[in-house]
């Protein structure tokens, strides 16, 4: 890690972690919508979109301690990059939630309980990761997971596109359960930008 003479800002690591927590309270609400039955689901909606907020603001904080520090951790670049795709993830997974409850979806199709397994999995190894920014320690373990996992959504993203085009459900069906393994999907792969940005900190401070 490189030597500095001048003090940085240190308040950013806990704000990151602040929202990579509040990113696994949003995986834990995606596997609770799971097991739920139809009338429930609106609460959890709620839950979700109260979940969202705060990591609206966790956002919004990071962006204005950026605006007003002369001294940074690192490359104010990756700053907004990590807590915009941290951002990201949360979105994605409100927006997943709520178009199961928009929709009146009364079953998700096998597969999706593996996808969510794959973002639950995710969101604890990123909560765990953002404390060792302070030092860069143990990261190119959890890069290289989330990497492994993200590929693995990839596969199973795959196969539920291919269950959903087998005819079992018809257009209008298959219309509103894509746009939800997608967005699904979407939310795996803002977890490998989270992933890629530590790993392009990681190198720059080495």
């Amino acid at each position: 890690m490189r030597f500095r003479l001048t003090p940085r800002e240190t308040s950013f690591y806990d704000m990151f972690a602040a929202s990579a927590d509040n990113i696994v309270t949003g995986s834990k609400l995606l596997m609770e919508l799971l097991g739920a039955d139809t009338p429930d689901r609106g609460e959890i909606a709620e839950r979700m979109r109260a979940a969202e907020h705060a990591g609206d603001d966790a956002t919004h904080a990071i962006f204005h301690q950026l605006n007003s520090s002369f001294i940074t951790p690192f490359d104010r670049e990756d700053i907004y990059s990590l807590a915009s795709s941290l951002d990201d993830i949360m979105d994605f997974m409100e927006e997943a939630v709520d178009l199961v409850v928009l929709y009146k979806v009364e079953e998700l199709p096998k597969g999706v309980d593996q996808q969510i397994e794959v973002l639950v999995r995710a969101a604890e190894l990123t909560a765990e990761a953002m404390p060792n920014l302070r030092t860069m320690d143990s990261l190119t373990e959890y890069w290289i997971e989330i990497n492994r996992l993200e590929n693995q959504a990839d596969q199973i993203h795959r196969k539920l596109l291919a269950h959903l085009f087998s005819g079992k459900y018809d257009a209008i069906e298959v219309l509103k359960l894509k746009q939800i393994v997608d967005v699904l999907e979407e939310a795996a792969d803002a977890f490998e930008h989270v992933a890629n940005t530590v790993e392009t900190i990681a190198v720059k401070e080495s």
